[in-house]
């Protein structure tokens, strides 16, 4: 029996999230609707221009929030990061186990910044990233535990970590250990950015092809340079043997490896999307670590990323996940 269902890798950060207005992220000269890396500097900029509204605090990072999704589904997580030894960093830690996730023993932290991220959240519900990453930017092959690695069922990480040359390799290593263990492996292309910035490296990082891969419409098409979703869609299965394409209200698509299975939307008023796609893969994946169809882990998804839409912040509760959980099971 494996310890971890899934093991997954990547950038340790505290999310800052604000509520703004468009007009905010012209005057501080921000790309409205995606992520971009900023210095230390620019981003305590934008933090100085907002220190009076009102922000939530929580652990983040993509791989994290999924991997902390799939633990109150049930499943059992493991996460490698890396943190500072400042008050972010040991916030970071324990938020992560009190999530019930596993990660390496942190008591000999290096002195610098734990990574931050300002997330912007517009009124259409749309959000913007500013990625401070920190000593998150120094994450590498001495982060990774390979015995728990290869005791997982999954590895999972995540297409940020292209933006970092030592990052990128300690995803390029776990995926050879988990492919020599025998473990599936699983990445997200993460963000739109990330494809037009970082294309080389994120197919570096997948090497011939993973398992299964998770992107949004514009992330697939941008891999596949091409404005057709079909075209797209056929360069997906050129990469990974299974995958689950995003497309908001309508949905998702997801191969099985075999057939192509349409997810259903889940109508709802979205009142903030971060962590959307993070919810997605961390439900997906427990469905698949538990046994479960494509479809009906797909179904599991689609619920859970439309119950995270309706309130502030990448996560739900514990109660508001297992309520999900029940739902689909009933079905």
């Amino acid at each position: 029996m494996s310890a971890y269902d899934v093991y997954a890798l990547g950038n340790a950060l505290v999310d800052m999230e604000y509520s703004v207005a468009v007009e905010d992220l012209s005057r501080l000269n921000i790309d409205k609707g995606v992520m971009t890396l900023v210095d230390e500097a620019h981003q305590l900029r934008i933090m100085e221009h907002l220190r009076e509204r009102d922000h939530h605090r929580g652990s983040g990072g993509s791989a994290a929030n999924s991997v902390i999704a799939l633990g109150q589904f049930g499943g059992r997580g493991y996460y490698s990061c890396k943190v500072a030894d400042d008050e972010l960093g040991h916030f970071y830690l324990k938020d992560l186990t009190d999530g019930g996730i596993a990660t390496r023993d942190n008591r000999f932290l290096d002195k610098g910044d734990t990574g931050r991220c300002v997330v912007l959240v517009t009124p259409d519900s749309d959000r913007t990233m500013c990625t401070y990453l920190g000593i998150s930017g120094n994450l590498s092959v001495h982060e990774l535990d390979a015995d728990a690695l290869r005791a997982s069922k999954w590895f999972y990480t995540e297409g940020y970590l292209v933006t970092s040359d030592t990052a990128r390799v300690a995803a390029i290593e776990a995926r050879k250990i988990a492919e020599q263990a025998g473990v599936k492996t699983a990445l997200s292309l993460s963000d739109p950015n990330m494809v037009s910035f970082f294309k080389d490296g994120l197919k570096e990082m997948i090497g011939t092809k993973v398992d299964l891969v998770f992107a949004n419409e514009a992330e697939a098409m941008g891999m596949a340079d091409t404005d057709d979703f079909n075209q797209a869609v056929d360069y997906m299965k050129t990469i990974a043997r299974e995958f689950a394409i995003t497309r908001g209200p309508e949905g998702a698509l997801v191969f099985d490896g075999q057939s192509l299975i349409d997810i259903d939307p889940i109508p709802v008023t979205a009142v903030d999307t971060v962590g959307a796609g993070d919810m997605f893969a961390g439900a997906f994946l427990y469905g698949l670590t538990q046994g479960w169809g494509h479809a009906r882990a797909g179904r599991l998804a689609s619920a859970a990323s439309a119950k995270l839409v309706t309130s502030l912040g990448p996560r739900i509760s514990q109660a508001e996940s297992q309520a999900v959980l029940k739902q689909v099971e009933s079905l």
